[in-house]
């Protein structure tokens, strides 16, 4: 199953018990449901295979959903109540299990191991709040003429379909798997190939805590055959889909094609407005977590930095500094920054870079591809950015944070919201009425205060423009998660 030097990659994924070559999990169980292609899973701080898996084939997705198909008539058919009990020891499960997941989120992913046992928490908490939330889906009474009484009540789809990304892999599958099975319906869900490990690992520990077998199936494979198979099936009542704004174009596509409902979460090109009167210490705090936070391999991250001129200097020096200390190494080994994802995606960050050199951008510290087996970059500050810059307009995910100047706030807004994104933004002031002026102004889903950091799972989530479709998290999720049925009695 693997080819490591390293004696805890071996452990932890003996420990998991994963089966030595990886396929889909259906209605309970690991089943091969493939043609027999092949793909292997890399550890990526290091390059070597540890994994490898069988692609699902469309017979295979079929068959994952008609299982899930199966689950949802009996899990709809559990009192609200019920189901959120149920919940509620499914999270009990995955905490017991957090610190075995977390070592397998860093090494699939590549993530420190502090950020992984984070991303952890995160998940026992979506399960956690949505089995609270699970006998608390209500519709409304509605006045209407006398002799006639009008209701409406929110009722689950059926089969939803999510296709997850391969930064924050056990994070985003509970973020909408959670809340769909607090609402009554079934999922299938189909994890990036990149990073596989810790969505098959939860599945079974799903089914293992009691959830209907087939509740939740896990199919394998890429996008442009597995999750094309999987949005496609006729039984698939609702796509959720995190990644690029071209693939979300895509499932969107399909959407409306099928006439089912769709979540996107595509990119994000996230500014911050940084205005002379704010703490710069807490700013570069915000600048410096945005490369750290996956390696800035992720679409929330803030990476333009508009600074008001008069401060440039020296929150630019402030920001250098919590930069420069920064370590990068093997997850496991808990550094402060780990690997890119893939030698595909430090190809991509090397090509912005000498974009950023060509365009006349001022590289103050970073830039430089690590030799060696991994896939690692220092991290990287630019000054001298204009948002006219490649770097400025297009998502890099990757350890690379700009700085813009400004002279004043009016120009601050407006460059903020020169995007084809919309996902999330912030400002950073001494002054509250500025706050909230800029943060009326600014065209994104989420505004962050003097912070810039993920908020609970209990605030929604979700962009403007090209940041997609829907809202994650929080209450607002049910209204994506639920389809609505009104009900009008004569009573006269």
């Amino acid at each position: 199953m693997l080819q490591t030097d390293r004696p805890d990659v071996g452990q932890t994924l003996r420990e998991s018990g994963l089966p030595a070559e990886l396929t889909a999990f259906i209605a309970g169980e690991f089943t091969s449901r493939g043609d027999g292609t092949m793909f292997d899973v890399e550890d990526p701080a290091t390059g070597a295979v540890i994994a490898r898996f069988e692609e699902t084939s469309t017979p295979g997705v079929a068959a994952a959903v008609e299982s899930a198909h199966e689950a949802f008539r009996l899990w709809a058919g559990l009192a609200p109540a019920e189901r959120g009990r149920r919940l509620h020891v499914v999270a009990e499960a995955l905490r017991a299990h957090a610190g075995l997941l977390a070592r397998l989120e860093s090494i699939d992913s590549g993530k420190p191991l502090a950020q992984a046992t984070a991303d952890i928490s995160v998940s026992v908490r979506y399960f956690e709040y949505y089995a609270g939330l699970a006998d608390k889906i209500q519709g409304q009474t509605i006045p209407q003429p006398p002799g006639t009484f009008a209701y409406t009540v929110r009722e689950p789809f059926g089969v939803v379909a999510h296709i997850t990304p391969w930064n924050a892999p056990l994070s985003q599958l509970t973020r909408g798997v959670a809340p769909c099975l607090a609402a009554g319906n079934a999922v299938v869900v189909k994890p990036s190939e990149l990073t596989p490990l810790t969505s098959l690992y939860t599945a079974r520990l799903l089914t293992e805590a009691g959830l209907p077998p087939g509740l939740c199936n896990v199919v394998l494979g890429q996008g442009g055959s597995t999750g094309a198979a999987l949005t496609a099936h006729e039984q698939v009542r609702h796509i959720t889909f995190t990644g690029s704004v071209a693939a979300g174009r895509a499932v969107g596509a399909v959407a409306a094609q099928r006439i089912v409902g769709v979540n996107l979460e595509l990119g994000g090109k996230s500014p911050t407005i940084v205005c002379a009167d704010a703490d710069l210490d807490k700013a570069a705090r915000a600048g410096a977590l945005a490369v750290v936070r996956n390696s800035g391999q992720s679409c929330f991250a803030t990476t333009r930095l508009l600074v008001d001129r008069v401060v440039a200097a020296p929150f630019v020096e402030k920001l250098a500094e919590r930069m420069a200390g920064l370590s990068l190494g093997h997850g496991l080994d808990d550094p402060d920054v780990g690997p890119l994802i893939s030698a595909p995606q430090l190809d991509r960050v090397r090509a912005y870079l000498g974009a950023a050199h060509d365009d006349g951008a001022e590289v103050v510290i970073g830039g430089e591809v690590l030799d060696g087996a991994g896939h690692f970059v220092s991290p990287t500050l630019l000054r001298g950015v204009t948002n006219q810059m490649r770097v400025a307009r297009e998502e890099i995910f990757g350890p690379v944070q700009s700085v813009l100047e400004f002279d004043d706030l009016d120009e601050a807004v407006q460059i903020a919201n020169d995007t084809e994104y919309g996902l999330s933004a912030g400002v950073f002031t001494g002054n509250v009425t500025t706050a909230h002026r800029v943060a009326a102004r600014l065209q994104a889903g989420q505004i962050q205060v003097n912070r810039y950091t993920g908020a609970g799972v209990e605030v929604p989530f979700g962009g403007y423009k090209s940041s997609g479709l829907g809202r994650e998290k929080g209450t607002e999720v049910m209204v994506h998660y639920t389809q609505v049925k009104s009900i009008i009695v004569d009573v006269a």
